[in-house]
């Protein structure tokens, strides 16, 4: 047994029964309460999962095992030359909440390149459907296919105790991290490139190796996956795609399909494909304004008039977050180092000036400031990524490390079946009556 995996079994055992045991004592008492709106509002608030691996809170954003990040940038390991924390340090951190050392991230890079083949039948699902599929559609279905490789699947079909279900979900997590960026690329070259592939550099790390293939071999540009790929990675177990994965999987569905159906979840507009949205909306203020140079007062203008039409402004606003997000701000700090003169890039820092004081204005906005989708399209359009259909793709290889890490411990703590109460109108009246 590998040591991730041995320290894994300690620590998820070790809480599952103190866990068992507090909830004998203890599981009665009252959490909260629930509001009428709440039941009619996306059940907006309700404590009602448990998520080990992150934790959002509205002033401070999101902390990874109590790490915020500014001190994952500090306190993870790096690759040689490059100042942004590795991907593969972050799962390790959330899986069992350390902090790896050098040694042990390298043996998870290598780890994931050596489960990293594809299936062949995967390929051919994705070349029996049309380029013009959107990239995510063709995501979501590559996942899915990869199903027939599940070792729960198969210890299951043979018989094991509900005890040893983490053990095949831990691998299943392990193969499906390692696959996602062949499987990204190879969607990118083939709906943008005309199926010209890039195979992959085996001496790269997890994110270097994606940027590889996706065909940037700019130095910058693997720094910039790093990171990328590291702060969308998780955000607490209650948005709709870490809550899709949680649920589908509560049924005892492997890890591929809980997570492709997580990836239909992210493709919404209201979620991961919002990163799409904010580069249209760029482009197109550039188009109607004739060009990339604006003084604040035509950027004021644009946010108004499209505000006016009835439309949001695409990247500003959360569901939690109070305060501008920090993942928004640490693209900015890498956008400052390393790309100072992208008047794109300028564009969205003229947006962050200018969108807060107009949305206060309306009176009725509780966020007004820019999420992580307001800043990421402008950086990955400088480095020659300019097909934001794309982008919500990469927001979905990331996820994975944060929501596979997180159905790893649900089949170790020995989550039930998700299984949520309804209501109708008529409940809703008389608890209005009686009251």
């Amino acid at each position: 047994m590998s040591n991730l995996k041995e320290k894994f079994f300690e620590k998820s055992s070790k809480l599952k029964a103190e866990v068992k045991s507090e909830l004998k004592e203890h599981g009665g008492k009252i959490v909260g309460d629930v509001k009428l709106s709440q039941v009619f509002g996306g059940m907006r608030g309700v404590p009602s999962l448990v998520w080990e691996t992150s934790k959002l809170d509205s002033e401070e954003g999101i902390r990874f095992r109590g790490l915020s990040i500014p001190e994952l940038r500090k306190q993870l390991p790096t690759r040689d030359g490059c100042t942004e924390p590795l991907p593969e340090a972050l799962f390790w951190l959330m899986l069992v909440g350390e902090v790896p050392s050098q040694e042990e991230v390298n043996w998870l890079s290598d780890e994931w390149e050596r489960r990293s083949a594809i299936p062949e039948h995967t390929f051919k699902v994705l070349e029996a459907l049309p380029k013009d599929a959107h990239p995510m559609t063709q995501f979501v279905m590559a996942i899915a296919s990869m199903n027939s490789e599940s070792e729960f699947v198969k210890r299951y079909a043979a018989g094991m105790s509900k005890n040893d279900y983490w053990d095949p979900t831990y691998e299943d997590a392990m193969n499906l991290i390692a696959k996602l960026p062949a499987v990204a690329a190879y969607i990118y070259r083939r709906n943008f490139h005309n199926g010209d592939h890039i195979k992959a550099d085996k001496s790269l790390d997890w994110a270097g190796n994606y940027a590889h293939m996706l065909g940037i071999d700019d130095p910058d540009f693997k720094s910039l996956m790093r990171l990328y790929l590291t702060i969308h990675a998780d955000h607490e177990g209650g948005n709709a795609s870490a809550h899709t994965a949680h649920l589908i999987g509560s049924t005892l569905s492997d890890v591929y399909l809980s997570y492709s159906g997580a990836m239909d979840s992210l493709a919404g507009p209201l979620h991961g494909l919002a990163n799409q949205e904010v580069i249209k909306f760029i482009f197109e203020m550039i188009e109607k304004s004739g060009g990339d140079e604006l003084t604040n007062d035509q950027v004021k203008k644009f946010v108004e008039d499209t505000l006016a039409s009835g439309r949001v402004i695409p990247g500003y606003g959360h569901a939690v977050l109070r305060q501008p997000d920090p993942r928004f701000t640490a693209q900015r700090l890498f956008a400052e180092e390393y790309i100072k003169d992208s008047n794109i890039v300028k564009l969205v820092w003229q947006l962050f000036e200018v969108v807060p004081p107009v949305l206060q204005g309306l009176g009725k906005v509780k966020n007004p400031w820019p999420n992580v989708d307001a800043h990421s399209g402008a950086i990955l359009v400088h480095y020659g990524l300019k097909e934001y259909q794309y982008y919500t793709v990469l927001f979905g290889v990331s996820r994975a490390l944060g929501v596979l890490a997180s159905a790893c411990w649900s089949r170790a703590m020995g989550f039930p079946l998700e299984r949520p109460k309804s209501v109708n109108t008529d409940w809703m009246r008389s608890i209005i009556k009686s009251a």
